[in-house]
């Protein structure tokens, strides 16, 4: 499993990504995509149209990294994110675990 700081965002490009894209095509996609600075530090995730191959790039601190799975049979989920794409660390384990979340809210619990 993959573990960043808590610091770390984790963003989501919502078009599909060519996955013959390197470093700078990625960091172009996030730049003019998702609106960030690939130099950030945070996490950027990008899945083919298929949706059966995954790319993360993250800079770290003095070059970027690429992280790549490509799953033999099936795809991905790709969970709903908020209108920026950014997604919580539990849906980003689930997602590369092949689990689905399954939509629910969240109760309140009250302590006494």
């Amino acid at each position: 499993m993959l573990n960043f700081p808590s610091a770390v965002r984790i963003y989501l490009c919502k078009r599909p990504a060519d996955m013959r894209r390197s470093f700078d095509g990625l960091a172009l996609m996030v730049r003019d995509l998702i609106k960030q600075n690939p130099l950030s530090g945070h996490l950027f995730i990008f899945r083919n149209k298929r949706g059966h191959m995954l790319k993360l790039l993250y800079w770290d601190q003095d070059g970027y990294v690429i992280w790549y799975k490509r799953l033999e049979k099936g795809v991905f989920a790709w969970p709903q994110t908020n209108e920026e794409g950014l997604l919580d660390r539990r849906e980003f384990a689930m997602m590369l675990e092949g689990i689905v979340p399954q939509k629910h809210t969240k109760k309140k619990r009250l302590f006494m």
